[in-house]
């Protein structure tokens, strides 16, 4: 029933740009917590950028001032604006969906497929 489905990975150019696009459904979006990790090989999956139900954000030091994370709950999907793009930034990105919850609750989180970012001349 839940489905995170992510668009919008390619083979670009370093200092280009790609917008990322991760459409949920089968949870109401507007109560949940959103976020984008990447995984590169050899390395674990790592936060990139994260927005709150309320609109708060936050970005890793590597991609701060480049990314920019948006949603529009209308449409039930979250945004990965990415400027300037370094080879450093190809990875799998992977779209999250996490709603929050009190102490002793269950988990409730849920995971795209996933799509390629290659950032290479």
């Amino acid at each position: 029933q839940v489905q995170l489905v992510e668009s919008g990975g390619g083979l670009v150019q370093p200092g280009g740009s790609l917008r990322l696009s991760c459409a949920a459904s089968g949870i109401i979006f507007s109560n949940f917590h959103m976020a984008w990790f990447r995984q590169s090989p050899g390395q674990g999956r790592v936060l990139v950028a994260s927005i709150q139900s309320g609109g708060s954000t936050h970005y890793e030091d590597s991609v701060q001032g480049r990314f920019s994370i948006s949603r529009a709950d209308a449409e039930n999907t979250v945004y990965l604006q990415m400027n300037s793009l370094t080879p450093e930034d190809t990875a799998v990105y992977y779209c999250y969906a996490e709603k929050p919850r009190a102490p002793g609750a269950n988990d409730e989180d849920y995971w795209g497929q996933g799509t390629q970012v290659t950032v290479s001349s």
